[in-house]
């Protein structure tokens, strides 16, 4: 789908410059899909933020619910560049996010389609449709990058 390589193009430019602030260059961006407005994009801030839940989706998350004046999103799409660990997707439940789109699996630390899928479990009260590998091999290649360029420093 156009839309959805697009918009991940957003959430990819979002993980760049997470990675040339020493971010780990993960990026996401919430889009009403009624109109098409990218809402608010986010990108990891736990370094700059001394802040563990500063994930991409998070920071994405509470930009979109400042810009609309609620703590539910229903209806809108999450897009972001490395699938959801679980803390992201049990505040893309909370969040009642319509539709989630990712790139780049992540079989260590994702929680959507690797490790405990989120979305999967009995106790889990809203699911998004979920759509996976949009731009996986931009994604994955900008996150091999960005940390193979850190052990060479080392």
């Amino acid at each position: 789908m156009d839309h959805d390589r697009q918009t991940m193009r957003i959430a990819l430019a979002a993980a760049q410059a997470a990675a040339e602030a020493g971010e780990a260059p993960i990026g996401a961006v919430v889009v009403d899909p009624a109109t098409g407005e990218v809402v608010a994009t986010g990108a990891n801030r736990s370094i700059a933020d001394h802040d563990p839940s500063a994930h991409a989706e998070i920071v994405a998350l509470r930009a979109a619910g400042a810009a609309r004046g609620n703590h539910r999103l229903t209806g809108l799409e999450l897009f972001v560049t490395l699938e959801p660990c679980a803390m992201c997707a049990g505040a893309i439940s909370h969040a009642r996010i319509g539709r989630l789109v990712f790139g780049a699996d992540d079989a260590k630390g994702g929680a959507v389609v690797s490790g405990p899928r989120f979305f999967e479990q009995p106790t889990c009260h809203w699911r998004p449709e979920v759509v996976a590998g949009v731009l996986a091999d931009e994604s994955a290649a900008l996150l091999r990058g960005f940390f193979r360029a850190r052990r060479e420093a080392k």
